[in-house]
């Protein structure tokens, strides 16, 4: 009987690790078709700018990976998986973002390249970097203190999930969606486009709702979280939200 179980749960464990290859892949395939639609759409592939922020990109997730397989596996594969009871509203949200995104880049290829509608300083591209980059340290932050800090909106039972007072927590609830979204904010204008500062401004009213939806999820069903909003005020941003 024993056998029998380990050797369900074995096979169970193999299912689970070939899934979550199929997803890298499909993932890595999709990325690599968003940046040709990105060329694309620019008409030619002499945007510095989008090389740049793709390098840097790459770079950057590429050692975030490389750090959580060091000190946070089980976050590196629950951030690679979709679980069963992940909120569907959530699902909503990403799907509506995803598509947003590809039109805030698709805009940004038309008009810093193909038609030069816009003229970004240099000196604003300069700026826009140093958020980028301020923003993503609060990002790596929230995931060294939150263990918990998964793709999709879930309680995570099977996780001993618990609530994260820690670093960046201490001041704000949800630092990750505040780095999220100054990061969308600032990309455009790294990119060289005033005109995709609008679906960027759709992308960040998205996750305002995606936020306050987050927080009443884990008032009512992740223990603790209650008396944790109690004492950290603030969803956002200190005395404004």
């Amino acid at each position: 009987m024993l056998s029998r179980f380990i050797k369900k749960m074995t096979r169970e464990e193999k299912s689970k690790r070939a899934i979550s290859k199929r997803s890298r892949f499909l993932k890595i395939a999709l990325f690599i078709v968003f940046i040709a639609l990105m060329f694309i759409a620019a008409g030619t592939l002499k945007w510095p700018e989008l090389w740049l922020f793709l390098g840097i990109y790459v770079i950057a997730m590429t050692a975030l990976v490389i750090w959580l397989k060091k000190y946070d596996p089980g976050l590196l594969e629950e951030r690679m998986s979709v679980r069963k009871d992940v909120k569907g509203w959530d699902k909503t949200i990403i799907r509506i973002y995803t598509v947003i995104l590809v039109i805030m880049f698709l805009t940004a290829a038309l008009d810093a390249v193909r038609f030069r509608w816009s003229r970004v300083p240099l000196v604003l591209k300069g700026i826009a970097y140093l958020f980028i980059t301020v923003s993503s340290l609060i990002g790596f932050w929230a995931f060294r203190e939150n263990s918990y800090l998964s793709q999709f909106v879930r309680i995570q039972i099977d996780r001993g999930h618990q609530v994260c007072t820690a670093g960046p927590y201490k001041f704000i609830r949800h630092p990750m969606y505040l780095a999220v979204i100054l990061i969308v904010l600032f990309v455009p204008l790294v990119l060289g486009s005033f005109r995709a500062l609008v679906p960027a401004a759709a992308i960040a009213a998205l996750f305002v709702l995606r936020t306050s939806l987050e927080d009443k999820t884990l008032q009512n069903e992740l223990p603790g979280y209650a008396e944790y909003s109690k004492k950290v005020h603030w969803k956002l941003l200190p005395k404004v939200w």
